[in-house]
């Protein structure tokens, strides 16, 4: 009987005790990136404070789309909503304990949602009512925040009496990001219209929420076909890439795009998806369009099958090696994100306001085109081996699903 060495049992003991599905939020394309929660006292009142609560998203390209994010808490003691403006708790919960005026919301462990950008004037406040949206804070920094105020009563008025809610928790709506415990902080201070006077916050807590993939999906959303123009061969999506058809019939999770009664924009929660091989939501292709002598070129197609969804403000995060050499972007707006790595390889892309910003449901407008022009650096270029092709395809943050290597068309 032979004996493994201790270096061999170390090994097989990392691999064994590894193999298990990780809920880190570490994302090594955007390390630092965050939801931070400010909670600042503005004001006291006879029987506890006013606050501002200001949800930042430091993600480079993760944002919060429809249906919006939704912010939970529990009250250390027995604290109440006596009001609120730039957003509305989803219940109020059991208020018997109050005669007269009954505040707005009692329940131990309240839920607050945004409001629409319908919102009449007098219930707003500044960064408010944007229908629960938060863009990231590389697309569009303007609106990477999001407001509300809310009167807290039943709680102390004083910096030594005021009691930090905890569990706090953010959803969107489903579960994804992890929150941590309120830390208090140095105030926040506030610029005057006028820029002329400078305040600050009575008291300022903090929270940090950070994101998951696999807390929000046990499958992946997106998977890649490639194809090149000199090869009738095309590597399709995986099959089962993001779900699987029962005993090839249309089940639940799927429609047929040729049914007469196509569902519409019903429940955007749950995915309703074209039924297909590989059951994605969304589907990329990366096209290599053409290969000249100096450039070459590559054709982006994002197709929307999944019709409970319009994918508002998408985004996609591409690495290849190439993107040193980027020339031109055609469709789309471009942001390298080289402050992760050492060499420019990874880029984000997303849509252009008005014009295909919105990727709509699955159907007609349910497409983007997108194009690339690389210039050739002979030192490194080469056609051969894939290296024409992505590395790593995000979409709307998640990682997508590439065919395999040895799939792969052959590009001459």
């Amino acid at each position: 009987m032979s004996f493994l060495s201790k270096s061999t049992v170390l090994l097989l003991f990392v691999l064994c005790c590894t193999s298990f599905t990780s809920t880190e939020a570490y994302d090594p394309l955007d390390p630092n990136g965050n939801i931070t929660i400010k909670w600042d006292v503005v004001n006291w009142t006879p029987v506890g404070y006013v606050a501002v609560v200001t949800i930042y998203n430091y993600q480079q390209y993760r944002h919060i789309e429809a249906p919006g994010w939704l912010l939970g808490w529990t009250w250390a003691n027995n604290e109440v909503i006596w009001s609120m403006s730039g957003g509305q708790t989803t219940e109020q919960g059991n208020c018997s304990r109050f005669k007269g005026n009954i505040p707005r919301c009692c329940k131990k462990s309240p839920t607050v949602v945004d409001l629409s950008p319908r919102t009449p004037h007098n219930q707003k406040i500044a960064n408010c009512c944007k229908g629960g949206l938060i863009s990231s804070m590389a697309q569009d920094p303007a609106n990477a925040a999001s407001s509300f105020q809310l009167s807290v009563g039943s709680a102390g008025n004083t910096n030594k009496t005021v009691r930090i809610p905890k569990n706090f928790t953010m959803n969107t709506p489903g579960p994804g990001y992890t929150c941590g415990p309120a830390k208090i902080v140095r105030p926040s201070k506030f610029l005057s219209a006028d820029k002329r006077r400078i305040t600050q916050a009575l008291m300022t807590w903090n929270i940090t929420c950070t994101y998951s993939h696999f807390l929000t999906h046990k499958a992946p959303t997106c998977c890649v076909s490639l194809s090149s123009f000199n090869n009738k061969a095309i590597a399709p999506c995986p099959a089962s890439s993001c779900g699987r058809r029962k005993n090839n019939t249309v089940s639940r999770g799927c429609v047929d795009p040729k049914s007469p009664h196509v569902p519409g924009h019903k429940n955007i929660i749950t995915p309703l998806v074209q039924c297909t091989s590989h059951m994605c939501p969304i589907k990329i292709q990366w096209h290599l369009k053409l290969n000249y002598k100096d450039y070459w070129r590559v054709t982006i197609i994002i197709t929307n099958l999944n019709y409970h969804m319009n994918y508002t403000q998408w985004n996609l995060i591409v690495q290849h090696p190439n993107f040193d050499n980027l020339t031109q972007v055609f469709g789309s707006k471009y942001k390298a994100l080289t402050s992760f790595s050492t060499t420019n390889d990874t880029a984000m892309l997303w849509g252009i306001k008005h014009y295909n910003d919105v990727l709509m449901q699955a159907g007609r407008s349910g497409k983007v085109h997108l194009e690339l022009l690389f210039r050739k650096d002979k030192a490194t270029f080469t056609s051969k081996k894939g290296w024409a092709f992505p590395q790593r395809i995000y979409f709307n943050g998640d990682s997508c699903v590439l065919p395999p290597p040895d799939a792969y068309p052959l590009v001459a």
